[in-house]
């Protein structure tokens, strides 16, 4: 559906990071470097990783629903081969319906769920061009959970800063 390809890439999945500690609601691991509007880079050298590896992250929760978090991370993977968005979803989401994304007014498709761990679900899907542009162009991100095939619950997170802090990317 749409823009967002749910593939996945499990060898860089493993190599890029940053899935996230989830302890009640959802933080990301790794060390603040730098804030870019409402988004944070965060860095951290994985065991066995020879370089440091960062990502820009948010955490956000559902307005009506503080008990609903979501972890966004956009990343470049460590063989700097891919672009990936994730989405860290607590337990307890509907996992066939995947993730939705809406950027401003536009629905953009939806991403799948390629893991849970004890912690979360995690959706992934390639940041192709496109949809970077559609990023750093928007103002907000609608990111669409379901706890039920009727009920998709959405959670906005903030635009600000996000092109600025992707370019940073190392």
């Amino acid at each position: 559906m749409g823009l967002i390809r749910s593939r996945c890439f499990r060898a860089a999945a493993a190599a890029a990071l940053m899935l996230a500690a989830l302890s009640g609601a959802a933080e990301a691991q790794g060390v603040v470097k730098n804030t870019y509007g409402d988004w944070q880079m965060r860095c951290e050298t994985p065991p066995g990783a020879k370089n440091e590896q960062c990502a820009l992250v948010q955490n956000v929760m559902a307005e009506d629903r503080p008990n609903l978090t979501l972890l966004v991370i956009a990343l470049k993977t460590a063989d700097g081969k891919s672009r990936l968005l994730r989405m860290v979803s607590p337990l307890g989401i509907l996992i066939p319906a995947g993730v939705g994304l809406r950027i401003d007014q536009n629905d953009i498709g939806r991403a799948g769920y390629v893991r849970c761990l004890t912690t979360g679900c995690i959706a992934e899907a390639v940041l192709d061009d496109t949809l970077l542009n559609q990023l750093r162009g928007g103002q907000t991100a609608t990111f669409i959970v379901f706890q039920t095939p009727e009920e998709g619950v959405g959670i906005p997170v903030s635009l600000n800063g996000f092109g600025t802090g992707f370019d940073a990317l190392p």
